[in-house]
């Protein structure tokens, strides 16, 4: 089945590049530019493709004016559901039909995507060590709080895999996994949405045959979002598409009782980060705000709890993980989505939490604040497995 518009016929080729898009006119045509310049310098034959979701401020048309350097280039307008999931699902398709090695995704407000990235996403699969690759960034302490709050803990502490940007949005992908994607029945799921970059790292973890691999790629410069403004939706496509895993994989998870680390490929480049600004007090407001409107539905959480959050705003790495943990173990019961929506005041207070206790620390002092989380719910996980 074809996910995309009719194209003249696909070439076989070793390398596809793929950019999703949506109303991302100022940036693509640059990292477009990059990519081809990633392929040239590797030397090998490869196309850079578009998958667009109906933009209206001219990115395909700047896309297609990207100065490729002789590498070919498509712009496809993707089938399905309106997202991320949909465009990536036409660009595996595209991948899939050429006969690619490889298949490389690259976000499409990148600012600072260099030629080198396409080798360090690339390579690891053209050698045969793995068949999946994630990014590995060095990012601002308040940059990706999904990640950190959410999906690296419990990527880990359930999977077995310490991944560190699971949903960094720039992977690498061998031929196998493509063919893998493509098998599953999960396109008018949130999977078709934000909910992508989770499911492709899970079912990477459990289904393929190689474990997955890292790329160091320096800093990532991209459109920032404040997570009191601007994530919602995005945190709950992620969260209910990671709650469905962890439901499907059920029979799995007693095997993963030790978290092994993740090969990294490359050196790892110290490039300064952008300074990101988060809205404490709104924040604050809105989980109380928030709260206040789903208390109703919450008696499954501890009154201490969401009574602190009436009050202060706030969340210890505790608190939270235990409301994670209590989501999950509900959620795997019945998939009620309200469980996940549940979680939205309590993901503002442990954010907010999280910018007061490293308010003073750089970034790299934070990180040590984000593993230390870990090690909670990894104690959480050996209180909850049981109820599993």
């Amino acid at each position: 089945m074809k996910y995309y518009n009719d194209l003249p016929e696909i070439e076989n080729c070793d390398i596809v590049v793929g950019i999703p898009s949506f109303n991302n006119a100022e940036t693509i045509a640059y990292v477009a530019e990059q990519a081809a310049r990633g392929i040239t310098e590797l030397g090998l034959k490869g196309t850079v493709v578009n998958s667009d979701g109906g933009s209206n401020d001219g990115t395909r048309e700047a896309f297609m004016k990207a100065n490729t350097l002789n590498i070919p280039k498509h712009s496809l307008v993707y089938k399905g559901i309106p997202g991320k999931g949909s465009a990536i699902r036409a660009l595996f398709e595209f991948a899939h039909k050429a006969n690619a090695k490889v298949f490389v995704m690259l976000d499409s407000d990148l600012r600072s995507v260099k030629p080198w990235w396409i080798e360090r996403l690339a390579n690891p699969i053209l050698s045969g060590k793995t068949s999946y690759v994630t990014p590995l960034y060095v990012r601002h302490k308040y940059d990706g709080t999904i990640t950190n709050n959410i999906c690296y803990p419990l990527i880990s502490v359930l999977f077995g895999k310490k991944i560190r940007q699971p949903i960094g949005g720039d992977f690498g992908v061998g031929k196998e996994l493509i063919d893998v994607y493509l098998s599953k029945n999960v396109w008018e799921t949130d999977v078709a949405k934000f909910g992508i970059d989770i499911w492709m790292s899970v079912t990477a973890v459990v289904e393929s045959s190689k474990k997955p691999v890292q790329a160091a790629l320096g800093a990532k410069v991209h459109d920032v979002k404040d997570p009191g403004k601007h994530l919602v939706g995005m945190f709950l496509q992620v969260v209910r598409t990671l709650f469905d895993l962890v439901a499907l994989h059920l029979d799995k998870l007693d095997k993963f009782n030790e978290i092994e680390q993740t090969d990294v490929y490359g050196s790892q480049v110290q490039e300064k980060v952008e300074e990101i600004v988060i809205d404490l007090e709104n924040l604050k407001n809105r989980a109380k705000q928030n709260l206040a409107e789903r208390l109703h539905s919450l008696d499954y959480i501890p009154k201490a709890i969401t009574g602190k959050i009436l009050s202060t705003g706030k969340l210890t790495a505790e608190e939270w993980a235990e409301v994670v943990f209590e989501s999950l173990v509900l959620y795997r019961k019945n998939k009620d989505e309200d469980i996940v929506m549940n979680l939205l005041p309590f993901y503002f207070a442990r954010v907010a939490g999280f910018v007061e206790e490293t308010f003073d620390l750089t970034s790299e002092q934070a990180e040590k604040v984000i593993e230390a989380q870990l090690e909670v719910f990894k104690t959480k996980k050996t209180e909850y497995a049981k109820r599993w």
